[in-house]
C-alpha cells in the first residue's frame, strides 16, 4: 500500500465510504501522512476524472460527486485475513465498521447493485450473532504478519503471555498455523529453549518478522503435529481401552486425546495421553459412540464418575 497509485485508490475508497471525510482524518487514514500529502492524492483523483467534491466549513470535507464509477476493491492485509477468520470459526462482526470483517464487508455492500445492496445491509444492521464463548480469537494484525511469516520462511520474534499472566519473549521458526476446537495456534520451533511449541495466537502480544530465514521440517503434518503436542506434556495421565480400531475412533473422536495404538485384542485401541484439565477429558470421552474403559489415571476416573452420576440423577422422576 505504499505505491502512489494504490494511494491513491485509498484515498477514493475513504472519501466513497466516509462522505465529508475532512484533510487531516484522510491523512490518518493513508497511514500518517501529511495534510499536504492527502490533498495531493485528491488533485490526482481529479486529475484522473473522477469528480471528488469538496466543501468548506465546520461540516464541510471531501466527497465523491455525481458520476463516479466505482473504484476497485482493495482489501487491507489485516481485513482479508480477518473475512477469512471469520469463516473459519464463524465470527461475524458484520455490523461493526471499525472491525476488519465489518470493514471489509462494508467495501462489498456498497459495489452491490442498489436493491441486492440494502437488503445485504440491511441485514448486516439488525443481525444478532451468537458468538462462540469458547472460542478465542486472535489480533488479525498479528495473525497476518505470522502467516507471511510462516509462507516465506522467516523467522520471527513472539512476544507470549501465559495463562498465568508470565510474559516471555522468543525467536522462533514458524510451521504453520493450525485452528483447533476454538484456537488458533502457531507451530513452530522456539529457538529458547529448543523445542517444539504451539503458542496460542490470541495470547501473542506482540510478533516482529526477523531477516533470517529457516527450512520447514520435511513433510510436515500440522494438524497431526499439534494435536500430538496438545495431548502430551501434561500433568494428568490418561490410558483409555476403547472397543473400536484406531481407525474408527480416529474418525469419530480425532487425535487431540492422545496416541492411538492397537489395542490387546482385534478391534480395539488403546488411547494414551495428558491433560491437565481431568473434568474437560473425562467429557471428550463421552462423545466416544462405542464402549470404552478407563485403566489409567485416577484424576480421569474420578471426573468420569462425577459425570455419571448427575447424568444419572438428571434422568431419575422428579420427587413430589
Amino acid at each position: 500500500m505504499e505505491s502512489p497509485t494504490a494511494r491513491a485508490l485509498m484515498a477514493f475508497e475513504a472519501v466513497q465510504g466516509s462522505p465529508g471525510i475532512t484533510a487531516d482524518r484522510l491523512a490518518e487514514r493513508l497511514g500518517g501522512i501529511s495534510e499536504r500529502a492527502a490533498r495531493r492524492y485528491i488533485a490526482i483523483l481529479r486529475e484522473a476524472g473522477i469528480p471528488i467534491e469538496s466543501v468548506r466549513g465546520p461540516y464541510g470535507g471531501y466527497r465523491v460527486g455525481r458520476g463516479a464509477r466505482p473504484a476497485p476493491l482493495i482489501f487491507t492485509q489485516a481485513e482479508a485475513l480477518g473475512l477469512v477468520m471469520a469463516v473459519l470459526d464463524g465470527h461475524h462482526a458484520a455490523g461493526d465498521t471499525t472491525n476488519p470483517v465489518g470493514s471489509a464487508l462494508g467495501k462489498i455492500v456498497r459495489v452491490l447493485p442498489e436493491a441486492l445492496g440494502a437488503q445485504v445491509e440491511a441485514v448486516r444492521r439488525t443481525a444478532a450473532p451468537a458468538p462462540d464463548r469458547a472460542a478465542a480469537r486472535p489480533d488479525p494484525e498479528i495473525t497476518s504478519r505470522l502467516v507471511q511469516a510462516c509462507a516465506h520462511n522467516q523467522v520471527v520474534r513472539v512476544s507470549y503471555r501465559s495463562e498465568a499472566g508470565n510474559d516471555s519473549t522468543t525467536d522462533a521458526d514458524p510451521w504453520a498455523i493450525v485452528v483447533r476446537h476454538g484456537r488458533w495456534y502457531l507451530l513452530c520451533h522456539a529457538h529458547r529453549p529448543a523445542a517444539r511449541r504451539a503458542y496460542r495466537i490470541d495470547r501473542v502480544t506482540r510478533a516482529d518478522i526477523l531477516p533470517e530465514t529457516f527450512v520447514p521440517p520435511a513433510d510436515l503434518d500440522p494438524i497431526a503435529v499439534l494435536d500430538e503436542h496438545l495431548a502430551t506434556g501434561w500433568e494428568y495421565h490418561a490410558e483409555i481401552l476403547i472397543e473400536a480400531t484406531p481407525a474408527e475412533v480416529a474418525e469419530s473422536a480425532g487425535t487431540a486425546l492422545g496416541t492411538l495404538a492397537p489395542g490387546p485384542r482385534p478391534g480395539t485401541t488403546l488411547l494414551t495421553g495428558t491433560t491437565s484439565a481431568p473434568y474437560w477429558y473425562a467429557r471428550q470421552l463421552t462423545a466416544i459412540p462405542v464402549p470404552y474403559r478407563i485403566l489409567g489415571g485416577p484424576e480421569i476416573r474420578t471426573a468420569a464418575r462425577h459425570i455419571a452420576t448427575r447424568m444419572l440423577d438428571a434422568t431419575r422422576p422428579a420427587q413430589p
